[in-house]
Formats: structure tokens, sequence, C-alpha cells
């Protein structure tokens, strides 16, 4: 790890919040917001704690993230766009208090749900909410280096945060709605951690980072991360064809499909930013696509005529 040089700038910071990993969070708590809505227990100001919580909790895990692996020194053969830490660009313990200070923030807006809510479990759940992002790649047995970051991300980027905006704003109701939903946003996230680590294999393996990708290979990858981003699409067309109604939220394979292509074909470091960055966009669409579908009008799913 190179040392600060304190030649820190805001632009800095704000690229190494990840703005194209965002657009999960957002989705996320869009779609269990519509369904909410749908089962006409919608609540403002639930909803707005519970984006805080997935913005804050997914910001917090990429500075925590840069500084991990920035005192490891993984990043010192990084491909990607350079990480606060490893460059030296900030001090390491600077970006361990910012990611502190976003966790911290999480934790606070997930207290005040619970407060509101009365639901004192969902307690629990956000101990291990912030757990799985600390040790992402903290600790002395980070599950980012034992091949398991997409499938926490799948869980916690997906099922929970869906399932949970529902559960909290119903006052302890689980959806099946929610359930399939979160599902499908959850495939996103984990493709949007593989094409990540897709990106870094090379300088994964030099430093012994054992991820998903360094273990099964590039081509393997490319295939799933295929899946991954196509998955979403069979929910939303099951939904579609049932209910006859949100099938325009099938668009976003427009967005989808060439990200796909992308990474399957693409070798250069910024294929696979470009790649991720479209996983992003398409996981903010498919969640608040669902999310205006779930809440009804002629074009939703909850129409009325129907």
């Amino acid at each position: 790890m190179i040392e600060g040089t304190h030649r820190v700038t805001a632009g800095d910071w704000i690229a190494g919040a990840r703005l194209r990993t965002l657009g999960m969070a957002v989705g996320t708590v869009a779609a269990g917001s519509g369904i909410a809505a749908y089962s006409q227990v919608f609540s403002l100001p639930i909803g707005l704690l519970c984006l805080a919580l997935a913005l804050f909790l997914q910001i917090g895990v990429n500075f925590a993230n840069d500084y991990s692996d920035g005192i490891r020194g993984t990043d010192e053969q990084r491909t990607g766009p350079s990480r606060l830490t490893g460059s030296g660009k900030a001090e390491a313990k600077t970006v361990r208090n910012v990611a502190l200070t976003f966790l911290a923030l999480g934790a606070a807006a997930g207290l005040a749900i619970v407060l509101i809510t009365q639901l004192w479990w969902l307690l629990a759940v956000g101990v291990v909410a912030i757990l799985a992002a600390w040790f992402y790649t903290g600790g002395k047995r980070p599950y980012g280096y034992m091949a398991l970051g997409e499938v926490v991300s799948f869980v916690f980027f997906g099922p929970v945060p869906v399932v949970g905006t529902v559960y909290a704003m119903s006052g302890g109701t689980i959806s099946e709605d929610a359930i399939y939903v979160g599902l499908a946003m959850g495939s996103f996230a984990a493709a949007s951690m593989l094409v990540n680590n897709i990106r870094d294999i090379d300088s994964d393996r030099a430093v012994g980072k054992r991820t998903l990708a360094t273990l099964v290979g590039r081509t393997f990858s490319r295939v799933l991360y295929g899946l991954l981003m196509l998955l979403p699409f069979t929910v939303v067309g099951i939904y579609s064809l049932v209910l006859m109604h949100g099938a325009w939220v099938m668009l976003v394979m427009l967005i989808a499909l060439p990200a796909v292509v992308i990474v399957g074909m693409g070798n250069r470091t910024k294929d696979f930013i470009l790649g991720l960055s479209l996983s992003g966009i398409s996981a903010l669409l498919v969640g608040v696509g669902f999310g205006l579908a779930f809440w009804g009008g002629v074009t939703g799913f909850n129409n009325p005529y129907l």
C-alpha cells in the first residue's frame, strides 16, 4: 500500500463511493415500495428510511472494501479504477473512518425503522447486514476472498431489502411478491459483483485473492454473468403474462443484453467498467419498473380493471 499523499479531492471521494453500484440500492427499495402500495400498506417515512439504509450500507461497503483491500496490498496490481487507499490518495485510517461513518448512518436509519414499526427482531437483521458489509474484505477471514461475494451480494442486495421494505411497511407481513422480485434483484447484484471479479481475475490471482471468477475462469464466469443478467426478465415476463400488465419493464433488456455482449466478448478494462455501469442501470430500471407496475394504473400490475 502506498502511503497517503493528501492529494485527495472531492471527485476522488465521489468516485470512491462507486455511484455505478447505487442503482441496486434504489431499485430494491423502489420495488418493495411498489409492492407495499399494491398491498395498500405503503408508508413514505419508512420508504425514505429504507432508501437511506440501503444507500448508506452500499456506500459504506464500497469504502470498507477500498480500505481493507488497500491495507492488504490487494489493489497494488489493480487494473480497474484506482482506489483511495491503494493509490495513496487518502490515508487508510481516513477511508476506514468514512466507511464506518456511512455504516453508522445506515445503522441509525435501521434503528429509526425499528422504533417506528416496533419490529424489534429487525435489529438482528441489521446487525448481520452491517457485519456482512464490513467482513466482505475486512477482518482476518473475509468472505470476499473465499468466493462468496456473489452469494452474499445476491442475498443482501436482493431479497433482504425488497422483502424487508415490504415487511417494515406492512408491520410484519412477508409478501410472496417481494420474495420473487427480491430474487430477481439479487440476480442483478450478483452479476454486478461478478463482472468486477472477471475484470480483476489476473490481479486477484497475482495477490492470492480467491473469488468465484478466479476459481471457475473467464469463460464460465462470462456465461454465468449472462444468466444472472437475464434471469430477472423471466420474473418480469411471468408477471406480465399472468397479469397481462407491466410488460413494458421488459424494455430494460435493451440495456441488459448489450451488457451481456460487452462482458461476454470484452477483454479491456473499460469493457468491464461499462458492463458494470449497464448492470447497475438495469437493476435500477427494473426495480423502479417493478415498483411502478405494482403501484398501479392501466399499465401496472395493480390494474383496477382486472
